[in-house]
């Protein structure tokens, strides 16, 4: 009897909860909708996109959002300023079922050329770092915060991030890995929405919606600065331990 009283509550605020959330979904899709016929072109309000946002928390017979339906809703991006000095937009490379992702602030020269993360001298210097871990870029996860070369390689803007960042999360949410390695300020500060510096944030773990992370600092870093590799080293270590050995494949 208490069982099936407990089971009775469960559905009941399960019930709650879905329909708090599509009441939520509903505001949100008012909301762009009205924002979009004001004229607001500061963020995606292609109809596609509040198709997507029409579609959260609807069933979808088991089917979770894959890495191509983010980058297929990516398209040819123009959400932010960026988009006019790149050559190809960086989405992301390895494993979509990686049990680590590395995220890294955004493309320098060589991954705008290429459209990969991390194939210029700091992505070379990350690969060694992957392969120190046992591991290889086959089996983690890397991608970056902004999926556009800013220009000159300088930070990228807060309204940069922003506009980019949702399509970083539903990354996120589609590998569902069980690490993250957050790689220097912009990349730890906007996962953990902190403005602590890197300095403070590294070697220790967080939380990014059930996530463990693990900053620790940027490749190009070190490559301006080596006496920190040993820090680097310090945390990629730790990172092993938490993960007990094994490999990056699920």
């Amino acid at each position: 009897m208490v069982e099936k009283q407990r089971n009775k509550n469960m559905d009941s605020e399960s019930g709650t909860d879905k329909e708090n959330l599509q009441a939520v979904l509903a505001q949100i899709s008012d909301t762009l909708r009205f924002m979009a016929d004001c004229g607001c072109r500061g963020f995606d309000c292609d109809p596609r996109s509040l198709a997507v946002v029409a579609a959260w928390g609807q069933p979808s017979g088991g089917r979770s959002e894959s890495l191509a339906d983010i980058r297929a809703d990516l398209g040819d991006c123009r959400r932010c300023g960026l988009a006019a000095g790149r050559t190809h937009i960086v989405f992301g490379s390895g494993n979509p079922r990686a049990r680590l992702v590395f995220v890294g602030e955004g493309p320098g020269y060589e991954e705008d050329q290429q459209g990969q993360p991390f194939v210029g001298a700091a992505g070379q210097l990350l690969t060694k770092i992957i392969q120190a871990m046992k591991l290889s870029r086959d089996e983690v996860y890397i991608c970056n915060i902004v999926k556009c070369r800013p220009p000159g390689n300088r930070n990228p803007a807060p309204d940069e991030i922003a506009a980019c960042s949702p399509f970083l999360e539903r990354q996120i949410a589609a590998i569902n890995p069980g690490f993250i390695c957050a790689l220097g300020t912009f990349a730890a500060q906007t996962l953990l929405a902190t403005n602590a510096p890197i300095s403070k944030l590294r070697g220790q773990f967080y939380s990014f919606r059930g996530v463990r992370v693990l900053p620790t600092y940027h490749p190009a870093f070190l490559l301006r600065n080596p006496e920190r590799k040993r820090d680097v080293w310090e945390d990629v270590q730790k990172l092993m331990r938490e993960m007990g050995g094994e490999k990056g494949r699920r």
